[in-house]
């Protein structure tokens, strides 16, 4: 499983930097998300969006694995909502008018209920758990928040902003959240 997670990972990490190059002239690892990378128009996009179904099938998979009732819940909104962001599509930004709204409306949706459900899960895990592992999930739970804030307050940095919250949220997901069974929610 480790192994798993690690390419899992890896794949995010490369996505996330590397598709950039070949996206469209004018994006930014700094202002542009990686929403934008798979934004409806946006060269090689599919390759963001398999990414995003990728890392929801990921996290459905480990947080299915823990047996616990509250992470089950919460890793399945956060899983399928990281999986639909990558079926529904944000907007072109190469030519808005060939924009299909609805569309970007449900990756909005989507998207907005993949950061949530994964402040939830991982404030839950902090009060299931002692020590590190609640110092931790209260702080990945803070970080989440705070990235998102500062996010819609500075735009012009937003695409660095989100890849922070994306990498250092899934490196906690993946290599150091221990859900403790005996505190089960």
């Amino acid at each position: 499983m480790k192994l798993f997670k690690s390419i899992v990972y890896l794949l995010l990490v490369l996505v996330s930097s590397i598709l950039p190059i070949f996206s469209f002239d004018d994006y930014s690892l700094i202002s542009n998300t990686t929403s934008h990378l798979g934004a409806q128009g946006s060269p090689y996009a599919w390759v963001m969006n398999i990414t995003f179904m990728i890392l929801g099938i990921s996290a459905l998979i480990v947080l299915f694995r823990s047996n616990i009732k509250y992470h089950v819940v919460f890793g399945f909104l956060f899983g399928v909502s990281l999986i639909l962001t990558g079926i529904f599509r944000h907007a072109n930004l190469v030519d808005p008018l060939q924009t299909v709204i609805w569309k970007d409306q449900m990756h909005s949706l989507f998207a907005t209920t993949t950061g949530v459900s994964f402040v939830f899960l991982s404030f839950g895990q902090a009060m299931m758990t002692h020590g590190k592992q609640r110092v931790l999930g209260i702080t990945m739970a803070l970080l989440a928040s705070l990235i998102s804030l500062f996010m819609m307050m500075y735009p012009s940095i937003m695409g660095i902003l989100q890849r922070i919250m994306f990498l250092s949220s899934f490196y906690w997901l993946f290599f150091i959240m221990v859900p403790n069974p005996d505190k089960a929610l």
